[in-house]
């Protein structure tokens, strides 16, 4: 008689790891996005319902927590894109949506190398899949919306990304300046064929 398999305690203990450094992510995403990356990591642990003993056995540094950090929001951004193609009104307003969501993404990431301590080839990973991830979706988004004509002017996905980013990058508080705005007004301007500006330069 073949003696039964117990059951084994590791895929629980595993479930629990996965299930607290999830929750010590997602609290990490709302207290830098409110106070900065520089808020103490005492209010992350807080917000995550952990101690802080479990908070440094998953990151050990600010700089772990926030490439996770980082990482776990360019996921979200890209699973965005399709989502909001099939539920939006049409395919503009869903690139509208999807850039603006892009902009709240960056505004947590702004501060990560304040706080990575030099490790380039890290951080060129992550700017790597941050390529990866987010242009295709940005490009399914553009292409959608000149396939139903709401996107006429010539730009690529590519720009686009980084004419946003730079935008973002450079915002300080400023209560007579919202990027928001200045970031529809850009996507706007796509609705219409944009001029020759090198015909228009003065000699």
């Amino acid at each position: 008689m073949t003696d039964p398999t117990p059951e084994p305690a590791a895929p629980r203990r595993r479930a629990d790891v996965e299930r607290n450094e999830r929750a010590i992510v997602d609290a990490a995403s709302r207290v830098f996005s409110a106070s900065g990356v520089d808020a103490p990591v005492r209010e992350v642990a807080a917000a995550a319902g952990v101690g802080m003993g479990t908070l440094y056995r998953h990151f050990p540094t600010r700089a772990d927590l926030m490439v996770a950090v980082y990482r776990h929001q360019i996921d979200e951004c890209a699973e965005a894109g399709p989502a909001l193609l099939a539920s939006a009104p049409s395919p503009f307003v869903a690139l509208l949506a999807w850039v603006h969501r892009y902009v709240n993404f960056l505004g947590t990431k702004h501060g990560l190398g304040n706080v990575w301590q030099g490790d380039a080839p890290g951080l060129t990973a992550l700017h790597q899949l941050f390529l990866d991830r987010l242009l295709p979706v940005l490009s399914s988004l553009l292409d959608a919306a000149r396939e139903s004509g709401e996107v006429v002017a010539d730009v690529r996905p590519y720009e686009l990304l980084r004419a946003v980013g730079d935008l973002v990058a450079w915002t300080v508080h400023d209560p007579d300046y919202d990027v928001r705005r200045i970031v529809t007004l850009l996507l706007t301007g796509l609705r219409q064929e944009q001029p020759d500006w090198e015909s228009t330069d003065a000699d």
